[in-house]
């Protein structure tokens, strides 16, 4: 009989024995473990850590539906988010795979099952779960770095963003993104233009919270000569100016409900009508919008139109606040620090050891803008080489342990951190890095081998 021990592990979430039989007989490249029911996969998750897994939204207690499956799929991903899970229904399709996709799912099927397709969608999983491993261990190597071209991060959590908008840019649908101020999400827009079939198209942005009430649809609509006074020359509108491209509707929730109605009859027929006009034109134009707002809540209070909310939510991307991103508050640090000593103050080279700790601590309810601003001011203001936590007016406050999915994962994750915020602290000096950790110089440099971290 073959060992398998050493073979990548494919977990299996299927309540058909027949088929589960089948799938195991035909993967023999693999080592297949089989679940029944969501318990029974979040078991195999925890004791395995499979790289892919194969997921039928059909789980009892609900196997006519996809209600189990879903709730399958966001806790497997919640536990471990570079999961490749291949999700499989016969219920509603189309429905089913746009909301799998943006669930964070890597790929979707329509049963029945073809063993072969499936098998090459499972052989690309596996491959491409390699290549992200090997990036993520790069990454480590060089103390982290860029992700979808602009964004600095190394953290997972924002790792899995930019793995979705890279797989739902080339596909054409509304992408709404969902984020607190601060977070990025007009880079991610960009991100999703620039990965798309409109990248040469242009990108137009709008801040809907920005203009007024009253002259917020002359901007996105346009207007003809003498539609109203000042008018004094036919003026296409943002819309009509992203033709072929992209537009970016920066805080969509702040739309007034009069001009919500137009919107959606742009996205429903794709023409729009200049205000004074009357010729209705055809426009090509991609929507990506974003809200820092509560979009459910302010459409069960009738503030946002149920409609519309599913023609620019076709895909939603929930971006995580700095705070939630590991590791990347002082990570984009050392990078404002470098940029704005560039421009502002030459002399200031480093960030130091009380900075280090008080950015890993303080809870950033601004996000990156924050963060940015109050190194742009640190940097202007510092009298020293190395900036302070004086200098950024940070405190050193407690912070919360991030959830692991086994006690094996949580003591990595826990010496991961140590040992990155001791060689941080240290400047990367080893012998200072293992007094801070209680640890002889050997016992570090094996550490740094056994987690592949360089210093």
């Amino acid at each position: 009989m073959t060992d398998t021990a050493d073979l990548p592990v494919l977990l299996v979430v299927e309540d058909d024995e027949g088929l589960q039989r089948q799938l195991k007989w035909a993967y023999d490249g693999y080592r297949v473990v089989a679940a029944h029911n969501r318990a029974q996969a979040i078991e195999a998750l925890r004791l395995h850590e499979p790289a892919v897994v194969t997921l039928d939204l059909g789980l009892p207690p609900d196997p006519d539906g996809t209600s189990e499956g879903f709730a399958c799929l966001a806790e497997i991903l919640s536990l471990k988010a570079d999961a490749k899970v291949i999700v499989a229904s016969g219920h509603g399709a189309r429905e089913s795979a746009l909301r799998a996709i943006a669930l964070g799912a890597y790929d979707f099927y329509r049963k029945p099952v073809d063993i072969d397709e499936l098998g090459l969608i499972v052989a690309r999983a596996f491959q491409l779960h390699e290549l992200e491993a090997e990036n993520r261990r790069l990454a480590e190597e060089t103390g982290g770095g860029t992700v979808l071209g602009s964004i600095v991060s190394a953290a997972p959590e924002m790792l899995s963003v930019a793995r979705t908008v890279e797989r739902v840019a080339p596909a054409d649908v509304s992408v709404m993104l969902l984020g607190a101020s601060g977070t990025g999400k007009e880079l991610l827009a960009r991100a999703v233009h620039e990965k798309s079939r409109r990248a040469n198209g242009s990108f137009v942005a709008i801040n809907c919270a920005a203009i007024p009430e009253n002259l917020l649809e002359a901007e996105l609509f346009g207007y003809e000569r003498g539609a109203f006074t000042g008018a004094v020359k036919t003026t296409p509108g943002k819309i009509e100016l992203a033709q072929g491209g992209t537009l970016f509707l920066d805080e969509i929730g702040d739309v007034p409900l009069p001009l919500q109605v137009k919107l959606l009859r742009f996205l429903q027929e794709r023409v729009v009508e200049r205000i004074g006009g009357r010729a209705p034109i055809a426009v090509d134009t991609r929507i990506v919008c974003a809200t820092h707002q509560d979009v459910d809540a302010m459409v069960a209070d009738g503030r946002f139109r149920e409609d519309l909310y599913y023609r620019l939510a076709e895909i939603v991307v929930r971006i995580p606040s700095l705070k939630e991103r590991s590791g990347d508050a002082v990570l984009l640090a050392r990078h404002f620090v470098g940029r704005f000593a560039r421009e502002l103050n030459p002399a200031v080279t480093s960030l130091g050891d009380d900075a280090v700790a008080a950015i890993e601590a303080h809870g950033w309810p601004g996000n990156v803008r924050e963060l940015e601003n109050r190194i742009k001011r640190a940097v202007i203001m510092a009298e020293g080489k190395a900036l302070t936590a004086a200098d950024l007016d940070l405190r050193l406050p407690g912070g919360a342990e991030p959830a692991a999915i086994n006690l094996r994962a949580a003591r990595e994750a826990a010496d991961r951190r140590a040992i990155r915020q001791a060689l941080a602290r240290t400047e990367n000096n080893i012998s200072g890095a293992a007094k801070l950790l209680g640890i002889s110089r050997p016992t570090l440099y094996d550490l740094l081998k056994q987690y592949q971290l360089t210093a």
